[in-house]
């Protein structure tokens, strides 16, 4: 009989992914670590990573461009002041041209500005020059959101850039390696379809969520 194929791993919720992501990262020398959350979802891994790394947590915003019709098929990203990028084989594949996604871009950038000063609250940012960031997602599907995010963070000169999230789609995780330093998940699974089928809780965040995990 042939061996059954092992069960791909299924984190319980955001905080069951942060706690296993954790131990991936914590036996590493981190030099005055800081642990981005990319919001929304995001912020409540990155805040396990945090406390287990005994890092500064802070958020990171950055919106998905979605194609005409089918907002939740990524062919762009941006952050609330860096440069656009586009997934350039998407657009091809759509016959788009960043031109013609320049009102949904305009859109995107204003609700990353938004959020972003939702989140802030008065609060100052954190210095990320000459540290070692962790920008944290709860999962890596195209990676053309984490790829803006990572960009935006890496203007600012930390002394390294690391990519960590639970789960990532096994070519996304070998295409950002151009942009992080490190990228680090749990687990790749060749059947990556989406995010969420990896987590038994997958519920949407709010801003509200976000706010009172950084509060705390």
């Amino acid at each position: 009989m042939p061996a059954r194929e092992a069960r791909p791993q299924v984190f319980a919720d955001r905080e069951d992914g942060g706690r296993r992501l954790a131990g991936e990262l914590r036996h590493r020398a981190w030099g005055d670590p800081l642990v981005l959350g990319l919001a929304r979802g995001g912020v409540p891994v990155a805040a396990v990573v945090a406390r287990r790394l005994g890092a500064e947590l802070d958020v990171a915003v950055a919106r998905k461009i979605g194609a005409p019709g089918r907002r939740e098929y990524g062919v762009g990203a941006v952050t609330p002041d860096g440069p656009a990028i586009y997934d350039e084989a998407a657009l091809r594949a759509l016959k788009l041209t960043a031109a013609r996604m320049a009102r949904a871009e305009t859109r995107e950038r204003a609700e990353a500005r938004r959020r972003l000063a939702c989140y802030r609250a008065g609060r100052e940012p954190a210095g990320l020059t000459g540290r070692d960031v962790i920008l944290v997602d709860d999962g890596l599907a195209t990676g053309v959101t984490a790829t803006a995010a990572l960009r935006d963070v890496r203007a600012a000169r930390p002394r390294t850039l690391v990519f960590a999230a639970p789960v990532a789609a096994p070519g996304a995780a070998d295409r950002l390696r151009q942009e992080a330093d490190d990228v680090v998940c749990v687990t790749a699974p060749p059947g990556f379809r989406a995010v969420g089928q990896w987590y038994a809780d997958f519920r949407q965040m709010g801003d509200q969520d976000v706010l009172d995990l950084l509060d705390r």
